[in-house]
């Protein structure tokens, strides 16, 4: 039988197992992909200690853990038109995730191109395309400012990279310990911590805020403009006082493309950092829960992965 992580019930990572499962079945608009390659998110933790995002509906245990994948078409479900058995996919799950088979909706599903490696690609649903859509959210010209807090995580490298490419000067706050990283991507470090908003050069036109709490608070003093206040770490409510709104996802097969022919072209590198088989994930998860992630962490489930 197929492997799987999943959690057993709400809590910390002691409720968290790899267990065998039934195979899933593809339902209507659905196809049924062999996971080649799992992203690793914030989200995925923050569901298992019960945090629910609006219109989550009552959740079953044992619970698939992972959003983000990729893998070759295995088996289509009825009405599916685009897809094949054999096709090269990458998507966000409804089953699966940190699974040896997943099942995706056609709707936000999209091929991956043969110069996308399928850990690359397993990256792109949620850190990838969330990182694309704040950004274009921002709607920033040319030569404007952007603060990115929480600038050294999956999303947080994946936006700065975006806002460079869009022409944006970027500043990117982050720990002391990711400072080499983020003026790689070529983007102003300042370090994160106590007082953090007095270290930040010059004015900015923007914020991309993916941290949330007293950060997010602490961000929107630097804006003379709360409409350029965007954010993914903090909840609507939160951004909405502050006078800025929550990251309107785009969860389409257009943009799922559009963010791949970034990685394609140069103007993306999802920099993955590290990769983890399927029976260490609950280590690739703490990494990640932990904050020592640099950048993406990827699971593979199998060797086919490239």
């Amino acid at each position: 039988m197929p492997k799987a992580y999943v959690f057993t019930r709400n809590g910390g990572p002691e409720v968290e197992a790899l267990i065998e499962v039934d195979r899933p079945v593809p339902g209507a608009g659905q196809v049924l992909v062999a996971v080649r390659a799992a992203g690793v998110n914030p989200v995925d933790w923050k569901l298992r200690t019960g945090f629910r995002r609006p219109g989550d509906s009552e959740r079953e245990f044992p619970a698939f853990m992972g959003s983000e994948v990729s893998g070759v078409v295995e088996e289509v479900g009825e009405g599916v038109q685009g897809f094949t058995v054999g096709d090269e996919v990458f998507g966000q799950p409804v089953v699966g995730g940190y699974s040896e088979y997943a099942l995706l909706t056609t709707g936000f599903t999209a091929k991956k191109p043969a110069a996308l490696s399928f850990t690359d690609a397993a990256t792109l649903p949620v850190a990838g395309a969330t990182a694309y859509d704040g950004v274009r959210q921002l709607d920033l010209p040319a030569g404007a400012t952007v603060l990115v807090t929480g600038a050294g995580g999956g999303v947080g490298v994946a936006a700065v990279q975006i806002a460079r490419t869009l022409g944006l000067r970027v500043v990117g706050v982050a720990s002391e310990a990711k400072k080499d990283l983020i003026e790689s991507l070529g983007a102003v470090h300042v370090p994160s911590g106590e007082g953090w908003t007095a270290r930040v050069p010059g004015e900015v036109d923007g914020v991309y805020d993916l941290v949330g709490g007293a950060v997010l608070t602490e961000a929107a003093t630097l804006l003379t403009d709360r409409t350029k206040l965007v954010t993914a770490g903090g909840s609507p409510d939160a951004a909405q006082e502050l006078g800025g709104g929550r990251v309107a996802r785009v969860r389409t097969s257009a943009r799922l493309t559009e963010v791949a022919d970034l990685v394609v072209t140069g103007g993306l590198d999802p920099h993955v950092t590290q990769t983890f088989p399927l029976d260490r994930a609950g280590e690739a998860l703490r990494t990640v829960e932990e904050g020592h992630a640099r950048g993406k962490i990827v699971i593979v489930p199998t060797e086919n992965a490239g």
